[in-house]
């Protein structure tokens, strides 16, 4: 067993898959709207200094209300595809919950860790609390056991015990 400080052997690959959300928009000054233009993951990995071996794929940058079940079986689809049995999902906040469970249905008996996560404010705003909530997914998912996870502001919850408090903005459990 290697210790901390050595550095051990190195850690599996983590796949995060991008599917947009407030975690990904832009905000149009002359028209006064939010849009999406490119990630702001590598961005937003190299400023957290991440030193994990992570692989960044766009599967698509959608507001996650507009998110249809198609959208969610392509999400579904690249975990699947995807060679690495440890993955973060960006995703908007709004259906978040709705693509957690669309994935714990269709990665059953996978051995795959999904962890979802958003952000309440984009990132592009400067006072985001996505950095945040990225970092933690990606802690999370190292050590959690195969399953879909939401991890929200610092905690993390089961697929099926999960919901958004829209009244407080905030992730909580079902019980």
């Amino acid at each position: 067993m290697s210790s901390p400080r050595s550095g051990g052997s190195a850690p599996a690959t983590i796949r995060v898959l991008v599917t947009g959300g407030t975690f990904d928009k832009e905000y149009d000054e002359v028209r006064g709207r939010l849009f999406f233009e490119d990630t702001h993951l590598p961005e937003m990995l190299k400023l957290g200094r991440c030193r994990l071996a992570v692989e960044v794929r766009t599967v698509m940058m959608v507001d996650s209300l507009e998110m249809t079940e198609d959208d969610r079986q392509l999400i579904v689809a690249n975990c699947l595809r995807s060679s690495e049995s440890r993955i973060v999902v960006t995703h908007g906040t709004d259906t978040m919950v709705q693509t957690a469970v669309a994935l714990a249905r269709g990665l059953e008996g996978s051995g795959k860790t999904v962890v979802l996560t958003g952000a309440m404010i984009p990132f592009a705003f400067g006072s985001s609390d996505g950095l945040f909530n990225l970092g933690s997914a990606l802690s999370f998912v190292q050590v959690l056991p195969p399953g879909v996870y939401v991890a929200m502001n610092g905690r993390v919850f089961a697929w099926d015990n999960v919901r958004k408090n829209r009244e407080l903005g905030v992730f909580e459990a079902l019980e």
